[in-house]
């Protein structure tokens, strides 16, 4: 795919030379990133807060990150995707008011929040979804993209983002939710590679040691039930339980249960399930599944992330799929 270079108007310049290119995006605002790799040898200027972008899609960003190798012999420009700087703008509430809202239909509020923030560089588009809202209340100062995110998903909506040569910017807009699991069997038949498995004996039970000495010591017991919810009730006993001690000296209560939690979250059961697909390509916040008929084992999740990558001369695109994947059989 072809790398364009234009200035920070959105004039196109030209096209980049390069020896590789990563692009990430992602619901997670910390992988969304960019960085075209170029031998010393080819490399020309780029002018501060220039566009990089592979047209017609979100692939790009501005020009804010600099690396140089000598001992690669390469000079690598990079930056935030375009998804990325949505997690740099916050949705806050008006002055005295607890929350912040919006009403009408989905592209208009899209196109007043993202116009707002970022003008002469993204613009919302004028079709109309035929969804409208009503007072959606967002998170309290959650980012812009994830309360875009977070109000598209409660009407089978997601966000799509795509860099218009023509408009000179990049256009963000509200499409339906694609469930390719319900529509294509992704099994090992359709040009379909994946990776599935059950993890079902995953710690169910963390006893947290916090502050104190012996008897006096902190101790949290946190648990997780049948559905993968973690509170302070027991579930699984018996043979069914699970148990492992988590030591966090010095830390207090609250401290206690916040990092018991998450240290059990990576110690409960894990579902894995990576695909990677020809033929199709499914965006962020579409959901995909696949089956492995000799076992029987069937899963299905929402994408949550794409990178694209060129390496001597082929571009590949890896998924990445939200944690929370759904099992069937």
């Amino acid at each position: 795919m072809d790398c364009i270079m234009a200035d920070a108007s959105g004039n196109e310049i030209r096209r980049l030379k390069f020896n590789s290119y990563d692009f990430e995006v992602s619901t997670d605002p910390e992988a969304n990133s960019w960085q075209v790799v170029i031998l010393r040898q080819e490399w020309e200027e780029i002018p501060e807060k220039a566009r990089v972008y592979i047209p017609g899609t979100e692939y790009g960003g501005l020009f804010r990150r600099l690396e140089t190798s000598t001992s690669l012999d390469t000079i690598s420009p990079g930056g935030l995707t375009w998804r990325g700087m949505l997690y740099k703008k916050i949705i806050s509430p008006e002055s005295g008011a607890d929350y912040a809202y919006a009403s009408g239909e989905l592209n208009a509020i899209i196109k007043a929040k993202v116009e707002a923030e970022f003008p002469d560089l993204m613009v919302g588009s004028s079709e109309n979804t035929g969804v409208s809202l009503t007072n959606y209340q967002f998170k309290r100062y959650c980012t812009l993209a994830d309360g875009l995110k977070d109000m598209l998903e409660s009407v089978g909506y997601r966000l799509h983002l795509a860099y218009s040569q023509a408009l000179k910017a990049v256009v963000v807009k509200a499409v339906p939710i694609v469930d390719y699991s319900a529509q294509i069997d992704f099994s090992s038949d359709y040009r379909v590679n994946y990776d599935m498995g059950i993890r079902s004996d995953g710690v169910n039970h963390l006893i947290c040691l916090g502050q104190g000495e012996l008897s006096a010591r902190t101790v949290i017991h946190l648990y997780v039930d049948a559905n993968g919810n973690i509170s302070q009730t027991q579930t699984f006993t018996g043979v069914d339980e699970v148990a492992e001690v988590y030591d966090y000296a010095g830390a207090e209560q609250e401290d206690l249960i916040n990092s018991g939690t998450e240290r059990l979250k990576e110690l409960m059961n894990q579902n894995v399930f990576e695909i990677r697909v020809e033929g199709e390509e499914p965006e962020i916040g579409d959901i995909v599944g696949g089956q492995d008929y000799l076992s029987g084992l069937r899963m299905r999740a929402p994408v949550a992330g794409k990178i694209l990558r060129w390496q001597d001369g082929f571009d590949t695109v890896e998924y990445r799929l939200e944690d929370n994947v759904e099992i069937g059989g």
